[in-house]
């Protein structure tokens, strides 16, 4: 059977090993550190920032690198196992960064990083769901024990619910229109994979919609991903006990990638700045340089921020 979704997609599939941290030049500029110091790496991810601190590090010094992934971190480790004497690794969602740290025998650290983006390893394995490119199940949780996937908010929440989370978490203009035709395509049978999702919302957008610079369904499924993770309740939660658990002088550094996250981040820190907890060292974000983005288009929309704790 023809597929509007699988005809308008390719298939993009990178070595994880291989992986290639956002901004390194970037974030190597602004978050210094001692040699002996212990930095936080709040979203290790495959360990592409970890590995070039853990380089600048002396044999004192060390990583605590968090994920709320087990697959990635699984790859962290195997990349980074030359320095395993120097890193501790934690399978956690960083909104516990001060639980993890009081785990780890850790009061205050030197330095902290949140590479906010999700990794290519993520996005191109289809089992994961967080892909229209691809068929797979309909699941975007980021830690495979959590209970909710993204089936069952899209089988079972109301048409405005569906609408609500749309709007607010992709920003999407067709929300009220995609809402409508997820719950008509339901009603003959439960969407259960990537490629119905996709077909449902490339049947509810108008064709002129098809030529934005963006995929049609590319809102819709940060959407429910960010939904299905919480993701902004558990930024907001994290910005503020990162600060608290910063040394004075050391740094926190951010990395978003989509609106909603650097507008939750730029007000927490003018927030912070404002009752003199943190200096801001960025006042406006920081964006990769375009020979970057030329080797990784999915720097494009990486911003940066940086506070300083007071």
């Amino acid at each position: 059977m023809y597929s509007l979704a699988l005809d308008y997609s390719q298939n993009l599939m990178n070595d994880p090993i291989n992986h290639i941290p956002v901004m390194a030049e970037e974030v190597s500029r602004y978050l210094t550190f001692f040699a002996d110091a212990c930095v936080v790496d709040a979203t290790l991810g495959l360990g592409g920032h970890s590995e070039l601190f853990v380089q600048r590090l002396g044999g004192q010094g060390r990583i605590i690198g968090i994920d709320r992934d087990e697959s990635s971190l699984k790859f962290a480790k195997e990349r980074l196992k030359n320095f395993a004497d120097r890193m501790r690794f934690v399978h956690a969602d960083f909104r516990h960064i001060d639980q993890v740290l009081a785990d780890c025998g850790v009061q205050k650290v030197d330095g902290i990083l949140m590479d906010l983006g999700i990794s290519s390893f993520q996005l191109d394995n289809p089992q994961r769901g967080f892909s229209f490119k691809d068929e797979g199940p309909l699941d975007m949780r980021m830690d495979q024990d959590g209970q909710v996937c993204a089936y069952d908010l899209i089988n079972s929440l109301s048409e405005r619910e569906l609408a609500q989370i749309l709007r607010e978490y992709g920003e999407e203009r067709f929300s009220h229109r995609i809402a409508k035709y997820l719950v008509t395509a339901r009603s003959k049978k439960p969407l259960q994979t990537t490629q119905e999702l996709c077909e449902t919302i490339l049947q509810a957008v108008p064709r002129s919609y098809w030529q934005q610079k963006i995929h049609p369904a590319t809102r819709t499924f940060q959407a429910f991903r960010i939904a299905v993770n919480h993701e902004l309740e558990s930024l907001s939660d994290a910005l503020e006990k990162c600060v608290q658990v910063l040394k004075p002088k050391a740094r926190l550094v951010v990395i978003a990638f989509h609106s909603l996250e650097d507008r939750i981040v730029k007000h927490k820190f003018r927030h912070l700045a404002r009752t003199e907890t943190v200096s801001l060292i960025t006042k406006k974000p920081i964006r990769p340089q375009e020979v970057e983005v030329q080797k990784n288009a999915r720097a494009r929309s990486a911003r940066l921020r940086v506070v300083e704790k007071v």
